[in-house]
């Protein structure tokens, strides 16, 4: 084993990486368009992109395998590498690196007990540089790493770019509220679900009932009133802050609705909130 590898190997031990901020990043100018299904999901990349200090697109050159007993912490059926590779664009971050770079990663074995042939291809890296070793990254996770495609970059891109902006929604961390208050006329009222947040800035959910229309919903990420009707669309950093992060059923003592039937309809709209959301599917172990 190389004295580098030897070191790199040594540094990560082997052991799952903690999920970080963002930090500063690179201007990003473009738009996030749908991936196949079969691959990873809007989550599994906001996942990493939000825990990413750098992300680079490389071309691999040398895979050397990793002995198991110095790689522990692999999930079943992975092999850890220690990877070669040429920087071929820094996509975001600050933090210099060289022009060749080195690093650990878990990849699928085959029955055989086969990596895939990765070199030559170009991949992404959800990263964090070593200080003062601009020529290693330590990834995010241990399996931080994403063959390239142009609608794979496109989609990285786009998401980091709403991270970025202003106005990005903030981290949903939970529920506070669920309060609902009935109308003047039958069917008519109004559910207010206040969040938590992580930053401690206001977000909150609203259901409106009309009688005779289904009710709608909309959300607001700051002190303003929600958009009624417009609630997030799929894959988008909105949504993601929704479907991702929503407890699958708030708090017992959130719901401070006045009597049985408030209670109940508080509850009801909260479901409904999930339901159009839709899960939250994520296929990438974050291990």
């Amino acid at each position: 084993m190389s004295s580098k590898l030897h070191r790199l190997v040594a540094n990560l031990g082997g052991v799952a990486l903690a999920v970080q901020a963002v930090p500063a990043l690179a201007q990003l100018t473009a738009s996030a368009p749908a991936m196949d299904a079969s691959g990873p999901t809007f989550a599994d990349i906001a996942d990493l992109a939000e825990s990413a200090g750098l992300v680079v697109k490389a071309q691999v050159r040398k895979m050397v395998r990793v002995e198991d007993e110095r790689a522990p912490g692999r999930a079943p059926g992975m092999g850890r590498f220690y990877v070669t590779a040429q920087t071929r664009a820094l996509i975001a971050g600050k933090a210099p690196i060289g022009e060749s770079l080195v690093y650990l990663v878990d990849l699928p074995l085959d029955s055989r007990g086969k990596a895939p042939n990765l070199k030559k291809q170009d991949v992404l890296l959800f990263a964090r540089a070593v200080p003062g070793r601009p020529g290693e990254l330590q990834l995010v996770t241990p399996t931080a790493q994403q063959l390239w495609t142009d609608q794979a970059e496109a989609r990285v891109r786009g998401i980091l770019k709403t991270l970025l902006s202003p106005d990005a929604p903030v981290h949903i961390t939970g529920v506070r509220e669920l309060l609902y208050v009935p109308g003047n006329l039958a069917g008519q009222g109004e559910t207010q679900i206040f969040l938590n947040t992580r930053e401690g800035a206001a977000a909150s959910i609203t259901v409106h009932h009309e009688p005779g229309s289904p009710p709608a919903w909309g959300v607001s990420f700051s002190e303003l009133v929600a958009d009624i009707g417009n609630p997030p669309q799929p894959e988008t950093i909105e949504w993601y802050r929704l479907a991702c992060f929503l407890p699958n059923n708030p708090p017992p003592r959130a719901n401070v609705s006045e009597g049985i039937e408030e209670r109940r309809q508080a509850d009801a709209d909260y479901r409904t909130v999930l339901g159009e959301l839709g899960p939250c599917r994520r296929t990438l172990g974050q291990g």
